[in-house]
């Protein structure tokens, strides 16, 4: 994870810097969401057949692929062979990424304790701890590019990449399940629980309202706002933008983590955290709106707008991560243990399709209508996963 934000702030900011238009910054990133999509449905299949322990040193092995190719990257190659080969550097990265994720998860279903309360602590400690470490990456990427160039931070994540997939080699503790020996067939991929479909569909909603804004209107305003065109102006504002990118994920993650303490363990039945998810997807609702609104009545770049969208964003921040947080919780709770692997991969695929859309939104917003029908677009989608958490809800 710690790589995955690191390559995504490096190639956000180098090809942004090079001229980029806000569409082509979102197309770079396009393949990277389309396989995690086709990933996160194939992995639960992979899992089933040869174990979590592959899928992981997979996902691992296939990240050091990926910037060992971007490494190759040429700057003298023109503006569609640059888009066309880290489009598909990162789609191998996407891929890397999910199967990742998809084992980690998955495990955690299987490892918990059995106690009260134990799934969702251990999920919410691992999910908090992981979207942190991404955010780290965020600031680390940018870093790397102002200090180090494009070339060199690739080498050196690759390099450390390596180590660390020798180290899970060799060290990674027994208790993660080989094959298992039921649903082997790809045919068994799709969730045969309505409420997994349901909450599958609010995820989609929601990860396409932060990726609508995150992706590239905010870092590209950012950069505007904060470089002066000048060489140390834009390594400057790397690191601004990298800074306010990390700190919200980092908090985001610190959020996720303490979400069960937000949320309080009285009542941590199925129909009660469905009842909170519910409530605090509502609580997302006004606030892309309210800053739609704010960067509006700017009409353009301004000091005031600038701090407006950065308290906001961390409000919106806070309270996406809790309803992130209960997400994965229900996820798990609602999937089998003897098909886990196929419920997560289902979750997560719709997960990937909701961050998809909301890249190639982020993208069509804001050249089409700059930073406010970008806002705007991300709260129609909050919107959505509202409504949807509201038809789960009602089901339940």
């Amino acid at each position: 994870m710690l790589s995955d934000g690191a390559l995504r702030m490096l190639v956000l900011l180098q090809f942004n810097a090079l001229g980029f238009t806000p569409v082509q910054l979102a197309w770079l990133f396009l393949l990277y969401e389309l396989a995690g999509i086709v990933t996160n449905l194939g992995a639960g299949w992979l899992a089933a057949r040869f174990g979590l322990a592959a899928t992981l040193y997979g996902g691992l092995a296939l990240q050091i692929g990926a910037l060992v190719a971007l490494a190759q990257l040429d700057p003298g190659w023109g503006v569609s062979a640059s888009v066309v080969f880290v489009m598909a550097v990162q789609g191998v990265s996407g891929v890397a990424k999910d199967l990742a994720k998809m084992s980690s998860k998955s495990a955690v279903k299987l490892l918990a304790p059995s106690e009260a309360g134990g799934l969702f602590r251990w999920v919410a400690l691992l999910t908090g701890s992981k979207n942190a470490v991404k955010g780290f990456g965020f600031f680390l990427g940018a870093a790397l590019l102002a200090l180090a160039g494009f070339q060199a931070a690739v080498w050196g994540m690759a390099a450390v990449l390596a180590a660390i997939l020798a180290a899970v080699v060799l060290f990674l503790p027994a208790g993660l399940p080989g094959r298992m020996k039921s649903e082997d067939s790809w045919g068994g991929w799709r969730s045969k629980d309505w409420r997994v479909n349901r909450l599958s569909l609010a995820r989609m909603f929601l990860f396409g309202a932060r990726d609508v804004w995150f992706v590239v209107g905010i870092p590209v305003y950012f950069q505007s706002v904060l470089s002066d065109g000048s060489a140390e102006g834009r390594r400057a504002a790397f690191f601004l933008v990298g800074g306010f990118m990390a700190l919200w994920i980092i908090a985001y993650g610190l959020v996720q983590g303490l979400a069960p303490r937000i949320l309080g363990r009285k009542d941590q039945t199925e129909a009660a955290m469905v009842a909170k998810a519910t409530h605090w997807a509502g609580r997302l609702v006004p606030l892309p709106f309210l800053l739609a609104g704010a960067a509006w009545a700017a009409g353009g770049p301004a000091l005031w707008l600038t701090a407006v969208l950065v308290l906001g964003l961390l409000a919106f921040g806070f309270v996406f991560a809790v309803n992130s947080s209960v997400h994965s919780y229900l996820i798990l709770a609602f999937g089998a243990a003897e098909r886990i692997t196929r419920d997560v991969g289902f979750y997560y695929m719709a997960n990937a399709a909701g961050r998809l859309i909301g890249t190639l939104l982020s993208g069509l917003s804001y050249q089409a209508g700059g930073l406010p029908l970008c806002l705007a677009t991300a709260g129609g989608m909050a919107l959505a996963s509202w409504l949807s958490m509201r038809w789960l809800r009602a089901g339940a």
